[in-house]
């Protein structure tokens, strides 16, 4: 059995509002940035994002961060 996913964009397909994602990753080699673009495309709001590394300034979870 395949269990690859096309893209980010299909992986996150079914995500909604107030959701919460986990996010994994070591150092600014391990942020899932194509995932972080895909959430940002979809425009979903309000999630929670549980991560071990935000990133730098505009790089990574917290280049998604926004308090609206």
């Amino acid at each position: 059995m395949d269990k690859r996913i096309a893209s980010a964009d299909a992986a996150i397909e079914k995500l909604t509002d107030g959701a919460t994602i986990l996010m994994g990753g070591f150092g600014l080699c391990g942020i899932p940035e194509n995932l972080i673009a895909a959430v940002r495309r979809k425009g979903t709001k309000s999630l929670t994002v549980v991560s071990n590394n935000a990133g730098v300034d505009d790089f990574g979870t917290n280049s998604s961060s926004s308090s609206s």
